[in-house]
């Protein structure tokens, strides 16, 4: 019988919401290559990546540093930092020299040192990682990656938006959760589209007792927390626990596969003329429009520190000021204690809800 070995080198990336499902499609089905898919974060992961990162750095530097060296543990060969619009550009570099200090010998890539750059830099990093690189099936993998992604995207949408008028308790997260199992072992395009088909359909034959007045609040933010439910401690869940339809304009499909930021501009010129920082446009943007429809409520999430996040705070007061809606501000860092979240939520809902009823 003959032994196969398999010399295909093993990589990780940190973990970001559940996007590591279309990374880890894109990696194994275009690369060719192995992807370590690790389980959902921990206090463990998020104490990791405290213990050995700057007092000074923000939690996404933290959340992810902790991920990179839970990933080596489990066996990875290859990290790759995915770099940003903000500081967390410049983090990679740090990253790696914080991973070879504590002794771990590894390939590191920063991808911020290929942001803009031509396509054959993208594809001569590809052959790095696999020398016998067919490019087609890369394309095709991106593509199907990519889509993987806008499924998530919209799937998830509606979850939050309706989750929380479910008639039979726990009916949308036993669908939701089916659905991102399928996404996290699809081999090919046909099965990404029959989970996606699958999970719609089963949303809509769900029975829903809507209220007659049904809270509406918007999430707005920094875009690493924002979207990593293990950084914003749960956050939607906790509001779709207490009867809110939520709704969040930040994610990968309206963020990069639709428009860029500076598309959104011209749509709150009356509020910002100027871009202030890599996810302040898409904050005033997405609670700008939340409050011209007539929303009840807007919660702004932000990591310690995030300088545009801080400067859109004024821009959103004066929001709140015109169109009379309240704001709540979350700023998180390393909490690891769901009760003081847990009562401002609870305080910021009831207030929404009596609000209501007053108008009404």
């Amino acid at each position: 019988m003959e032994i196969r070995i398999d010399d295909r080198k093993k990589i990780a990336f940190p973990r970001i919401n559940h996007y590591d499902y279309a990374i880890r499609y894109i990696v194994e089905q275009g690369l060719e290559a192995k992807f370590v898919l690790l389980p959902p974060a921990t206090k463990e992961t998020t104490e990791l990546g405290t213990k050995y990162s700057p007092d000074y750095a923000c939690a996404p530097f933290k959340h992810s540093l902790g991920s990179l060296i839970e990933a080596l543990e489990a066996g990875a060969e290859v990290l790759v930092e995915t770099g940003g619009l903000c500081r967390l550009d410049y983090y990679g570099e740090l990253q790696k020299e914080i991973i070879r200090e504590l002794g771990y010998r590894c390939e590191f890539i920063n991808l911020a040192e290929y942001m803009g750059g031509k396509k054959k830099e993208w594809l001569k990093l590809a052959r790095q990682l696999n020398p016998k690189l067919n490019p087609a099936r890369l394309a095709a993998g991106v593509y199907e990656g990519v889509k993987m992604a806008e499924c998530m995207d919209e799937i998830e949408e509606s979850y939050f938006k309706h989750a929380g008028f479910e008639a039979e308790g726990g009916s949308f997260k036993k669908v939701y959760r089916q659905f991102l199992l399928e996404m996290q072992i699809a081999e090919n395009k046909n099965e990404i589209k029959a989970g996606y088909q699958k999970a719609k359909q089963a949303f809509a034959e769900l029975p829903l007792k809507i209220p007659e007045n049904p809270v509406r609040i918007g999430v707005v933010g920094e875009y690493f927390t924002i979207m990593d439910e293990h950084s914003n401690q749960y956050l939607q869940e906790k509001l779709v626990r207490l009867g809110a339809s939520v709704y969040r304009f930040m994610n990968v499909t309206n963020c990069h596969l639709r428009a860029k930021a500076s598309a959104f501009l011209p749509k709150i010129k009356e509020y910002a003329q100027y871009s202030m920082g890599p996810t302040t446009t898409w904050t005033i943007h997405a609670a700008l429009d939340y409050a011209k429809r007539g929303f009840d409520g807007i919660i702004h999430v932000k990591s310690f520190g995030c300088t545009p996040e801080m400067d859109a705070i004024p821009v959103l007061q004066n929001i709140s000021r015109d169109y009379h809606i309240p704001v709540l501000y979350l700023t998180y860092d390393m909490q690891d204690s769901d009760t003081g979240l847990d009562t401002r939520l609870e305080a910021f809902y009831d207030m929404l809800e009596r609000k209501k009823k007053v108008l009404r």
